[in-house]
């Protein structure tokens, strides 16, 4: 065996090449069940970030919806509930026309909403079958104002009008749940300026037999009660996640009271940033399979809902979403640290997991892997904050003796959302080429309870600073990373939370913000209906806070940025606009900052394309190996700095 190779941290050669990050790694999404048959939505970045619907039959994979058919809804933008399988027949929403489709046993795709221009969008559709439509949720961009969110049905088999509206009046509609009898729909519903976390309705209708609704009646939620997953257990009691505790836990409505479920300090809930979550499922009527947080780190659970009894699934998975089930087997979505992610499945009886789907097929040698070992540290007013600490590791290499290796902290988007250790090859590219990173969960984040996501209430660009600058310096002090090689790195709100780092704090050396903000009050002026308050929560009402706004974006205060900053920027991001990044741009060329500027045609909020996310890669780590004069081992086209070249 080879004894490893002292050089310089940085310049190690490794296999995590981000041509095998895009080239043979897909994305695994939205399980179904159906009968025998398993479902789920794999993203394709090959195929230009396509995302394609798979059947698992009797061992066999299928794919059900063949290019050019992208499953993919632009409700609220970030998607999600994409399709529905009923017996055997698909229904689908289409990214390029958000028309539904209809796909039927090894059949073609057909529309059955009509062609508006992609001015009809539709997700979280559930089956009628009683009364032949979907149920779903819709938002209608025909008018000239604020888009229009409703409940509608569909009639399955084609239907000119677009929907029937079923229920309307609030701003946003999710998780329509017909119960097993068909007899009641329940649904949440939520008002500007909340977000889905900070508090939904739980609403129950009767249905009639004409399918119209009837005695309308919200049971649970409120404007500080945050209401997650509706679901129906097979003998028909209303079962959902609350936080009424501080902690998103399960509950019930039966005989017209809410009961506790099971109550712990644990995340039994997720930030609904997209439709059809679900961290539980059904076993049986009084069996519930859980996914839960706690620390950071995701399990599993089995709860008996009559004896109240609870227990934990011993499993490798440290991230864990997206269950489904019926009476014999449990699928969800995994990750761990050391494994890529899949689609497994739980058999019941035997405990026994197996892969069904892996998000890649690659054999990576563990000599190349790090993990991501939890830390809890000192942050601003005595509180503490999380994260997840991986140091350089590459089984060639080791470095000269006495060098502290360059930390990358990386800040997670949202803001409100969260990080996991779950092996994530992005990460894998930087610490395997000598790069130690710290994944800050940054207060604000969720999977720590209410009180710790309300700290950022009224303080983003404050509270998720201080964490990553705090985080950074533990390092140092714990002589773990070099303090004079300090970056920070973040998408969306993750590279606003870069960009306020690197303009109000003087921590780190340079960074990298991807589609991030630099002028919130810009974003709370122009951005899609999902978000457009969400600032209130995280800034204060605008424009009574207008001056907060001001205070707070980075781009007026560019001459504050005294270190070397790369932007990245998809040309069709509708959530952060390219004005966001070309303001900054030209902010920190004009001072003379080596900076430097990319923009990606056909991407939008996040980049999904293979060459593109390829090329953002590189591109990151050429323009720290100039800043801080180390050569990377890959070949990679160089970039043009400003003020540097």
């Amino acid at each position: 065996m080879r004894a490893p190779i002292a050089a310089p941290y940085g310049t190690w050669r490794s296999p995590i090449t981000a041509d095998l990050i895009v080239g043979q790694t897909i994305s695994l999404g939205q399980i179904a069940l159906d009968g025998d048959d398993a479902y789920w939505i794999e993203g394709r970045p090959s195929e230009g970030g396509r995302y394609t619907l798979i059947r698992l039959r009797d061992g066999a994979y299928q794919e059900i919806t063949p290019a050019p058919f992208n499953v993919r809804t632009r409700v609220h933008e970030y998607g999600g509930g994409a399709y529905l399988v009923h017996r055997g027949t698909v229904y689908f929403s289409n990214f390029d026309d958000q028309r539904l489709y209809r796909v039927a046993e090894s059949g073609t795709p057909m529309p059955i909403t009509p062609e508006t221009g992609a001015r009809l969008r539709y997700a979280d559709a559930m089956m009628d079958a009683q009364r032949r439509r979907l149920i779903c949720v819709r938002e209608d961009h025909t008018g000239s104002r604020e888009p229009v969110n409703t409940l509608v049905a569909v009639h399955y088999d084609g239907d000119e009008y677009g929907g029937t509206t079923l229920a309307g009046g609030y701003d946003f509609y999710a998780a329509p749940r017909l119960s097993p009898d068909g007899t009641r729909l329940a649904w949440l519903a939520w008002n500007h300026p909340n977000m889905p976390w900070d508090g939904t309705e739980l609403w129950l209708a009767e249905v009639g037999a004409g399918g119209t609704l009837s005695n309308p009646r919200r049971v649970a939620g409120g404007e500080r009660e945050s209401i997650f997953q509706p679901e129906w257990s097979p003998d028909g009691v209303l079962h959902f996640v609350s936080d009424r505790s501080g902690w998103w836990n399960l509950y019930r409505w039966r005989d017209g009271e809410i009961q506790a479920l099971h109550s712990m300090e644990a995340e039994f809930g997720e930030p609904q940033w997209t439709f059809g979550q679900r961290t539980y499922a059904f076993i049986t009527p009084t069996l519930i399979a859980c996914a839960y947080a706690q620390d950071g780190i995701e399990r599993l659970g089995l709860l008996d809902t009559e004896t109240g009894a609870w227990r934990e699934i011993a499993s490798p998975y440290t991230a864990i979403s997206g269950l489904c089930a019926d009476g014999k087997q449990l699928i969800f979505n995994a990750g761990a640290p050391d494994q890529f992610a899949a689609i497994v499945q739980l058999d019941i009886a035997s405990g026994a997991f197996t892969t069904l789907k892996r998000a890649s097929d690659l054999q990576i040698d563990p000599g190349y892997i790090s993990i991501g070992q939890p830390i809890t540290f000192p942050t601003t007013g005595g509180l503490s904050a999380h994260a997840f600490f991986y140091p350089p590791y590459n089984c060639d290499y080791v470095a000269p003796e006495g060098e502290r290796p360059p930390l990358l902290v990386m800040s997670h988007g949202g803001p409100t959302g969260a990080t996991t250790n779950a092996l994530n090859l992005k990460v894998q590219f930087w610490t395997s080429r000598g790069i130690a990173v710290l994944d800050v969960n940054y207060g604000g984040s969720t999977g720590y309870g209410r009180a710790y996501r309300e700290r950022l209430n009224s303080q983003w660009g404050i509270v998720d600073v201080d964490d990553c600058v705090n985080g950074a310096r533990y390092l140092v002090q714990q002589g773990l990373v070099d303090g004079e090689r300090l970056m920070i790195s973040g998408g969306s709100a993750g590279g606003y939370t870069t960009l306020c780092a690197l303009t109000f704090r003087d921590t780190f050396k340079a960074g990298a913000s991807y589609y991030g903000v630099s002028d919130a009050e810009a974003l709370a002026r122009d951005t899609h209906k999902f978000e457009s308050r969400y600032l209130d929560r995280l800034i204060g009402p605008y424009p009574e806070q207008r001056e907060r706004y001001v205070q707070r974006s980075p781009v007026h205060f560019a001459d504050r940025i005294n270190v070397p900053l790369i932007l990245l920027q998809g040309l069709e991001d509708v959530i952060v606009p390219p004005s966001q990044s070309e303001a900054m741009f030209a902010a920190a060329r004009a001072k003379g900052l080596p900076t430097a500027y990319l923009t990606f045609e056909g991407e939008q909020h996040g980049f999904r394309k293979a060459k593109n996310i390829k090329r953002a890669l590189e591109a990151e780590l050429y323009f720290y190996g100039r800043v801080f004069g180390f050569t990377p081992a890959d070949p990679i086209a160089p970039i043009k700095i400003e003020n540097m070249d």
